[in-house]
């Protein structure tokens, strides 16, 4: 049976269905009961009433975001752009998935279908879809005006082999087009679970670097994070940080862990094409808080002053807190915060008593 909860972005609905009608549940309507709290945490010198908030993906465009704000989640992550028109992949995009218990970081195959049941794990395949930027731009700059006091809209971009000469000077066209829009913050996504498990951009540090200091030297007056995958020892993304110092502000992690849905009968749950998934929500939370601690343990080994937005299978207080313990100086949920609108005032009302 299919949760009685309607989540904010539909996944029986194709994803240019949900940006036209969506966003859908509790955020198509103002919140009953608004929850404030004083702006007394700082994320990257930035006052910030609650550091908590919505990672790249659902929250499509202005509407989205002017939802999102309203029911108080304070960090809000604009869909990730490009520099052109992408499409996105054909339905199904969203499909909920049955770990037998954690998703590991080794590939699994895992059952896949419409049952949403909580505790709500899901895979998402979308091929990061993107509008032309004279349609996104303008868009954009509208969710930056949506913030209130505290609260603050990040430009999640992408770069796109073939756009430019080099991947490296799209992603520096990219900032600039995000930065014109008046954005505040700016977040490079790295990790796309659609590039394949072994081809993500993160795990090519040279190029990181090269990507990183164009991006800098595009836009140099705004906080740079950068979406990172899953990296299993310390060893593996040491060097990476290395390189990075004092040219990056922070990093966001986890995006997913990629995985092999199949359907009932063994076949490809996306389709013959797309054997593989992206998985976010409860099964990967062991993952993003792993990572994060590694990245805590890191930074004060290494004794640099980057900022962590953990992310991955956040759905509770609980969960917020044990972030917040790991090492994160802000946290972020994409899936329980789609199935669960009210989360952001769930943690304030909890913090506040």
């Amino acid at each position: 049976m299919k949760n009685s909860i309607l989540p904010f972005y539909d996944p029986f609905l194709s994803y240019e269905d949900n940006y036209i009608q969506g966003p859908f549940g509790d955020f198509s309507a103002p919140p009953q009961s608004p929850i404030s709290m004083p702006r007394n945490t700082h994320f990257v010198d930035l006052a910030v009433n609650l550091p908590f908030g919505i990672p790249a993906g659902p929250l499509l465009n202005a509407k989205y975001i002017k939802a999102a704000f309203s029911y108080g989640f304070d960090l809000c992550v604009y869909k990730t752009v490009r520099t052109r028109a992408h499409k996105s992949h054909k339905l199904p995009n969203i499909l909920s998935v049955h770990p037998h218990e954690k998703l590991s970081a080794n590939v699994d195959t895992v059952l896949a279908d419409q049952q949403f049941d909580m505790p709500i794990s899901i895979t998402n395949s979308f091929g990061v879809p993107s509008f032309d930027p004279d349609v996104w731009q303008s868009d954009m700059a509208e969710a930056v005006n949506a913030s209130g006091e505290g609260q603050y809209m990040i430009g999640s971009f992408q770069g796109t082999p073939g756009n430019e000469n080099t991947i490296e000077l799209d992603y520096a066209r990219a900032a600039r087009l995000v930065a014109e829009t008046g954005a505040p913050i700016l977040e490079a996504n790295l990790s796309c679970p659609n590039e394949g498990v072994n081809k993500l951009l993160c795990f090519d540090f040279d190029k990181v670097e090269r990507v990183a200091k164009e991006i800098k030297n595009a836009v140099p007056d705004r906080p740079l994070f950068l979406k990172l995958a899953y990296f299993a020892q310390d060893d593996a993304v040491l060097p990476l940080l290395k390189k990075l110092a004092g040219v990056v502000d922070g990093y966001s992690t986890i995006n997913t862990l990629s995985a092999r849905p199949v359907t009932a009968n063994g076949q490809p749950a996306l389709g013959v094409d797309r054997p593989i998934g992206g998985v976010c929500g409860d099964a990967i939370r062991w993952a993003g808080l792993d990572m994060v601690a590694r990245l805590a343990r890191l930074r004060t080994h290494l004794d640099h002053h980057f900022t962590i937005i953990g992310v991955g299978g956040v759905s509770s207080v609980e969960h917020y807190q044990a972030f917040l313990a790991a090492g994160a100086d802000a946290v972020m949920s994409a899936t329980g915060a789609m199935w669960n609108p009210q989360l952001a005032f769930d943690i304030k009302r909890a913090l506040k008593s």
